[in-house]
């Protein structure tokens, strides 16, 4: 999914981009430059976090970064991993864009929501500017299953994809009118970061003391210069939970791993009369009968079983496991 997202940004059609610049995990610098080299790119930046502090952070600094080399171009700031099905009309959301960020503007995309997903975050659309461009009137966290049906009727709410376009300049400005003390933590960091050809390690005592806080929150949320590209429509999904999986792997066109019953079967599984599963198995045999609408993982050394209509609670089993001290 990362080599598909880094063609996906070089795959600009008329729009002139610069080499991709990437932020991970100090322990994934080995992994980028593998996978960009075996695509043939080179990487303009690959910034590294000892530790993480969410998104606001490694926002500021890459804005710092990248401001070098032109404090006015525009910035496309995306997650590494999600799912695209249409290029061509990602980019043309994306110009839409584009003249509104130059001119000072912090711009974010609005997914047209094709289901009630209680796992995304939404942003309600404000005051039309023009075809497709609207202010934001606010953003609103993860809702209950009653409340994005509501959002999903009125037609007035867009999923939050966390994608937004900006230049180093606006950011900046913005991070020095609503979380100053973010934008000097990273400054600091900065001045006390090692580099090394196009990696850049931040340094850890520094990078350690700064805020931890995502950009929606320090930024996006007081920002009165927000604007919206919406709806778009581009076959999105961020793969972010085993029901977006399941629903991803029905969608593909073969779809090899869907079985008789709508089952998506993966690995080493026998399973009669079941229906409308997802059942995956990286080594163990996975057996069962009459099963309905189950979630089932099964790892060398674990297993995961849950209904479909709780496949956003992994994170409850994931607290339970750190509250237990279990590996």
């Amino acid at each position: 999914m990362l080599q598909e997202t880094i063609l996906r940004m070089v795959d600009a059609g008329e729009q002139v981009v610069a080499p991709p610049s990437f932020i991970c995990a100090l322990e994934h610098e080995a992994l980028i430059y593998e996978q960009t080299h075996q695509i043939g790119i080179d990487p303009l930046h690959v910034i590294l976090e000892p530790t993480g502090r969410n998104t606001a952070p490694v926002a500021a600094i890459a804005a710092d970064i990248i401001g070098e080399h032109d404090p006015d171009g525009i910035i496309l700031l995306l997650p590494a991993d999600h799912y695209i099905q249409d290029v061509e009309e990602f980019w043309r959301c994306i110009g839409l864009g584009i003249d509104t960020a130059l001119q000072g503007n912090l711009v974010t995309l609005g997914l047209h929501p094709s289901t009630p997903e209680t796992g995304y975050g939404y942003i309600r659309k404000g005051a039309m500017l023009s075809p497709s461009l609207y202010t934001v009137d606010r953003f609103v966290e993860k809702p209950d299953l009653e409340t994005a049906k509501s959002y999903l009727k009125s037609g007035n709410y867009f999923w939050n994809a966390g994608i937004f376009l900006f230049t180093p300049t606006t950011i900046i400005d913005s991070f020095q009118t609503h979380a100053p003390n973010i934008l000097q933590a990273c400054r600091d960091t900065l001045a006390a970061s090692k580099r090394n050809g196009s990696s850049v390690f931040l340094d850890p005592s520094t990078f350690s003391i700064c805020p931890a806080d995502s950009i929606d929150y320090a930024i996006m949320e007081h920002a009165e210069n927000i604007m919206l590209v919406a709806p778009v429509d581009i076959g999105w999904n961020d793969i972010g939970s085993w029901v977006a999986l399941d629903a991803f792997e029905k969608a593909r066109t073969p779809a090899p791993n869907v079985t008789i019953g709508g089952n998506v079967e993966i690995g080493n599984i026998l399973l009669l009369d079941g229906q409308n599963n997802y059942i995956r198995s990286d080594g163990p045999l996975v057996a069962g009968v009459g099963l309905e609408n189950l979630i089932i993982v099964a790892t060398r050394d674990s297993v995961l079983i849950l209904p479909k209509e709780r496949g956003q609670d992994v994170k409850k089993i994931v607290e339970a496991l750190k509250a237990n001290e279990h590996s």
